[in-house]
């Protein structure tokens, strides 16, 4: 029987348009691998990537899955 492995990391989607946003928020958006609204990315779950979600957490969804 195949078992199912769940992603090691985090599912960010992009909910909110940058326009508007800091050019470092921005920037922070991009380096996560979004582009556009409603791109969704699995970044390692790491110290790293919790601080680039906390710092653009009004733009971004965690995704439970």
């Amino acid at each position: 029987m195949a078992t199912k492995k769940k992603a090691a990391g985090l599912t960010i989607k992009l909910v909110k348009s940058t326009i508007g946003s800091k050019k470092d928020q921005i920037a922070t958006v991009e380096s996560l691998g979004l582009r556009k609204v409603g791109d969704v990315k699995v970044q390692p779950d790491n110290e790293q990537t919790r601080g680039k979600i906390n710092k653009v957490s009004h733009l971004v969804k965690i995704i439970e899955g």
